[in-house]
């Protein structure tokens, strides 16, 4: 703990006094670290914390050298604003740039209506900067256009658990179950590269005897540690596991007890499964017959099972559908609401999960709570003491936000987020950002999306500010201050505050993060997602703790210790659905899916099939990871993966300059050259800008129920840089 730890928000000293205790700033692993003085001009460094349970001390490099983005060189350290039209971005004062920023949107909803003002957020935001911005948003600016890019997580998956389960969370069991289970479907999934202290659970797995599978178009380095490597054609999963349930019933693997008490639909989507037969099901993914079946075999004979997806199957225009066809396979086995059973999730944002659950989502009030709910209106509304008439109704998704910019919207508050390179059709969404009667954009660092802004506010960030951040186990858990940002660098949450005020909301939005939880606690109370009964204290004491976990009523200490907490508080929920699941008759239900085709398929102008992905030394737009040299020397730039087959027809070696291009547009990089990629398949990272921007390719086809965009498919053609014009 630092000299100063007392404070209510962490406050600290530039340099705290001893090592403080707090976690990664990336991926929702949320590695525990520490943080030591140093003698450097970040003020800290990292050190184990090895008693934090989900890394026992492993970092990757991310993490590792995070404290890098703590150095005025790389980051924002004072408001920037364009004083005219097509002018450059120039320094500013705070009175300057906030005054700015409140007329640019009171003008556009002077003249256009309250949903002519957007706000877009990100997955990074903590917990209280989620809500707040939630809140500002339906209240302030009376705007129901909100959303953010955590829609382009794990949204598909969201709405696949909705639907079978009756709730969300992306793990419904704490990831150390993952090493005990009796063997894993990693589906689209590379924790290797995405979340490298991951990778030991399904290490630990096979040691203690369990099975790996792993379903990737590409032999990842994830894929190099299973015992069975699928590999479908993009875009085919759902058949893939279709084909998998329709050997289950035919091999007389059905769990007709599980099934017949706590099931429903099982019928429907029997008979769905049924028509995608073995051979079908090879013609359309590409994964041999032999392979479906000790795919089978190595699942339904173990003890237990989990089948783990991530954005491989997801980040499709039929996510929804496939996510639910592999809780299907599950729930038709018995392999789910047992222990050390069920269907997962590998939420990719750090607080992917949190992020959604408290209001910056365009469908969601805080708690999980539907918007559309009267009585779940009239529950927010009550804490945030407004009539539930004035909250707006459900707005735009991610994408359908986007590209009505300029349009229907004409001002946008961004936060957290780089959209310039990681939405799909990215030139379209950037023309849309320029189109923008007015744009300000709160961040860290001067991102592509930054650099469009009328306003641009330098926020502080994770090892400046204390605050909360779920888990991909559903596990709440604190970050704390170590370190005071620069004197010219402000909180999300004083903007918030100091912006409300000059919109006329001198009360409402606080600046003091713990306050802020203590208000989401109440508005979350009774949700879904309900952390009324955490506190700061708890969570210090507890490394995190499992949601739901309601208040028990007389045990709220708020953070008082000389408070009896008799008869103790709720224990939260490591686990759920053991006893029930979070429907109304509290049976889980089957989804009746089958196969369809990709929103846009192969064909002679375009014979091949784009996926995209990150890799091990960046990290999603690269906002943050390509200010960082030593993450930059080891991944410099984009490339384009390619088989050798594939290399050979097209006449282009190691190295040398290649271009994909798409309905969309075209993208340049190097080749690199690997059997481990489908003959039919090319695969670039999204971390980059410029000419090769991956997501200038990509297909902004919607699921219908999610809306999550078809990142993962697309059709190309590939040809040496030179022969393209």
């Amino acid at each position: 703990m630092s000299a100063t730890t007392a404070q209510p928000d962490g406050r600290a000293l530039r340099a705290p006094a001893v090592t403080v205790d707090t976690h990664c700033p990336y991926c929702a692993l949320q590695c525990g670290m520490g943080l030591r003085p140093s003698g450097g001009e970040e003020g800290v460094e990292v050190v184990e914390r090895t008693a934090f349970d989900v890394n026992r001390g492993a970092l990757c490099g991310k993490g590792r050298t995070a404290p890098a983005l703590l150095s005025s060189r790389v980051r924002l350290t004072g408001p920037l604003v364009r004083r005219r039209a097509g002018g450059p971005l120039e320094p500013a004062g705070w009175d300057e740039a906030l005054d700015r920023t409140a007329a640019g949107l009171s003008a556009a909803r002077a003249s256009y209506g309250p949903d002519a003002v957007g706000v877009f957020g990100g997955g990074g935001l903590t917990n209280e900067k989620a809500y707040s911005l939630g809140k500002f948003a339906r209240l302030v600016l009376g705007t129901s256009q909100i959303d953010y890019n955590g829609r382009f997580c794990m949204s598909s998956a969201a709405a696949a658990l909705n639907r079978a389960f009756g709730l969300d969370r992306g793990l419904p069991f704490p990831l150390a179950d993952v090493a005990r289970t009796g063997c894993v479907i990693l589906v689209g999934a590379n924790p290797a590269e995405t979340m490298p202290p991951a990778l030991r659970y399904f290490t630990e797995l096979r040691e203690r005897g369990g099975k790996l599978i792993v379903v990737d178009p590409r032999r990842t380095r994830t894929a190099e540690h299973a015992d069975l490597h699928l590999a479908p054609r993009p875009g085919t999963d759902l058949a893939l596991a279709l084909g998998m349930l329709h050997l289950v019933v035919a091999e007389g693997r059905v769990d007709t007890g599980f099934v017949a008490a706590r099931t429903s639909g099982w019928e429907e989507a029997r008979a769905a499964a049924m028509a995608h037969w073995p051979e079908l099901v090879e013609r359309i993914t590409g994964v041999p017959v032999p392979a479906l079946r000790e795919a089978v075999a190595l699942f339904c004979d173990a003890r237990s099972s989990m089948v783990l997806t991530a954005r491989g199957p997801e980040q499709q225009s039929k996510g929804t559908d496939t996510v639910g066809a592999w809780i299907n396979l599950c729930l038709a086995t018995g392999r789910a609401g047992r222990p050390l059973s069920g269907y997962g999730c590998l939420t990719g944002q750090g607080n992917g999960q949190g992020g959604r659950e408290h209001g910056q989502k365009a469908d969601q009030l805080p708690g999980y709570r539907r918007l559309d709910d009267p009585a779940a209106r009239e529950h927010v509304a009550r804490v945030w003491g407004v009539d539930p008439a004035v909250l707006p109704g459900p707005g735009r998704s991610a994408y359908e936000l986007l590209d009505a910019l300029g349009r229907d919207v004409r001002a946008l508050l961004l936060t957290g987020s780089n959209p310039v390179v990681s939405a799909p059709r990215a030139a379209h969404v950037e023309r849309r950002l320029r189109s923008l009667d007015f744009m300000a954009v709160c961040d860290v660092v001067l991102s592509e999306t930054a650099a469009l802004a009328d306003v641009v506010l330098p926020v502080a960030q994770w090892a400046e500010e204390t605050g909360t951040t779920t888990s991909l186990e559903g596990r709440v858990l604190l970050r704390r201050r170590a370190v005071d940002a620069p004197p010219g660098v402000r909180t999300d949450l004083e903007v918030l505050n100091a912006l409300a005020a000059r919109l006329g909301w001198e009360r409402g939005f606080p600046t003091d993060p713990q306050e802020v939880f203590d208000e989401l606690r109440r508005a979350s109370a009774g949700g879904l997602a309900d952390y009324s009964g955490i506190t700061y204290r708890r969570i210090a004491e507890e490394d995190g703790v499992f949601w739901p976990c309601p208040e028990v009523p007389g045990t709220d200490e708020a953070d008082d210790p000389a408070v009896d907490r008799s008869p103790g508080p709720h224990p939260g929920t490591p686990r759920l659905f053991l006893d029930r699941f979070a429907t109304d008759d509290g049976r889980a239900r089957f989804a009746p899916v089958a196969h369809r085709p990709s929103a846009e398929e192969p064909d002679a102008d375009h014979p091949l099939l784009l996926t995209t992905g990150r890799v091990l030394a960046q990290y999603q737009s690269g906002a943050q990871t390509r200010r960082v040299a030593e993450l930059n020397g080891a991944a410099p730039g984009p490339f384009v993966e390619l088989h050798p087959r594939l290399a050979e027809r097209i006449g282009v070696a190691e190295g040398e300059p290649v271009a994909v291009v798409s309905r969309r547009g075209r993208a340049v990089a190097p080749a690199r050259i690997t059997p481990g990629i489908r003959p039919d398949t090319v695969f670039m990272p999204f971390h980059w800008p410029g000419e090769g921007r991956a997501n200038t390719l990509t297909n902004p086809a919607l699921d219908p129920v999610s809306r999550m965009p078809e990142f993962k498919v697309c059709a190309v053609r590939v040809e040496r840089a030179g022969d393209s014009g």
